[in-house]
């Protein structure tokens, strides 16, 4: 603050006489007033001075701000590269793993389904002979119970036609003695 600040003095002075200061104290009182004045209000230069350092700061700020935004978009780009690098990896490594756990399923799957089908396989057989088996114990059953009955039929057979060779013959010597006169 190199300029001083235009103040009438003389004028400042008569008024405070007037006002009942002595010549002294009103002179006293205005220098007090001027180097007060000089201390603490800014004049035009030093707004101007003031101004021109605070555009400068600003431009400063600004010119720094500038290179941290640009600092950060590098680093984010590269963080964000870094990022996809790593993600594609995983996605990779993931791809893989899966590929290879559906193949292991896939060879497990296989085995079990040719271990069901051995298995059906044995269990049709396995059922296939007891069927048969079955159908030879019935047959031969079925066979035993015909021969039990042949017995028992030809003897009824038998016993038929001796019963009915029986009756023919009385028939026939019926006939005969009814055709035979008598004498």
């Amino acid at each position: 603050m190199s300029e001083a600040i235009a103040f009438d003095t003389h004028r400042y002075v008569k008024r405070l006489m007037e006002g009942g200061f002595d010549e002294l104290q009103a002179e006293t009182l205005a220098a007090e007033q001027i180097a007060f004045l000089n201390a603490n209000l800014a004049t035009k230069s030093d707004i101007a001075r003031l101004e021109a350092a605070t555009k400068s700061d600003i431009a400063k700020l600004e010119a720094a701000t500038k290179s941290d935004i640009e600092s950060l978009r590098k680093e984010t780009k590269s963080d964000i590269a870094k990022l996809e690098a790593v993600t594609k990896s995983g996605i990779e490594s993931l791809r893989k793993e899966t590929k290879s756990d559906i193949e292991s399923l896939r060879q497990e799957t296989k085995s079990d389904i040719e271990s069901l089908r051995q298995e059906t396989k044995s269990d049709i057989e396995s059922l296939r002979q007891e069927t048969l088996a079955g159908i030879e114990g019935l047959r031969l059953e079925t066979i035993a119970k015909i021969e039990a009955s042949k017995g028992s039929l030809v003897k009824w057979m038998l016993g038929a036609m001796l019963a009915q060779t029986t009756i023919i013959l009385a028939f026939v010597s019926i006939v005969v003695m009814l055709l035979m006169p008598s004498t």
